[in-house]
């Protein structure tokens, strides 16, 4: 489980196809300075288990479940990527129940610069239109958002500056994709009330 507080954005060492998946390299000196084999880290919302880990990087073998769901099949070497250790117990939970599973892709629609903030909009797949509320809270990348709008196809998220810099959401470019995962409570709920 995670936070969806990014910690380190690190940047991908080598992206090597197998047959059925990929093996996926990463630097990030930050969350592999106390990572073993088995850790989970998640790589741009993507829960992965750390295979090898050294000098400063760690391997992970990503399934095609995952390389359907997300946009790692489209990082290169050089690809910036927001990384977060798995939420130790006894921690403060500062952003929202983040499982690294993500649900979908969106598309970056726009970005609107105001003085203070910068409120970007993206698609909304509508698989996932129910679970997504005004001020409820959404995973974009792995970064915890609160949602401060949102319509038929699309919703939108207000950055801060710290975030904007802290996260890769600063150099997001409109019709960029990113991983989505919805908040798991909505889901939960919904199950309840269906069962």
């Amino acid at each position: 489980m995670f936070t969806g507080l990014v910690e380190e954005q690190g940047s991908v060492v080598k992206l090597e196809p197998l047959e059925d998946a990929l093996r996926l390299t990463v630097r990030a000196p930050l969350v592999t300075s106390d990572a073993r084999p088995g850790d989970s880290i998640a790589v741009d919302g993507v829960c992965l288990t750390v295979v090898e880990v050294g000098g400063g990087e760690f391997t992970a073998d990503v399934m095609r479940e995952t390389i359907d769901r997300s946009r790692v099949a489209s990082y290169a070497a050089g690809t910036r990527v927001n990384l977060e250790r798995a939420l130790a117990a006894g921690v403060r939970l500062g952003g929202h129940i983040v499982q690294g599973h993500v649900d979908a892709v969106a598309e970056l629609s726009s970005r609107t610069p105001s003085e203070h903030w910068e409120v970007f909009r993206f698609t909304l797949p509508g698989t996932l239109r129910r679970y997504v509320v005004e001020k409820g809270s959404i995973a974009v990348n792995g970064t915890s958002l609160t949602v401060s709008a949102v319509g038929g196809d699309w919703f939108e998220v207000s950055l801060i500056p710290t975030t904007l810099r802290e996260t890769t959401a600063g150099r997001l470019e409109p019709g960029e994709v990113v991983n989505l995962e919805v908040d798991i409570v909505a889901k939960y709920v919904e199950n309840m009330v269906q069962g």
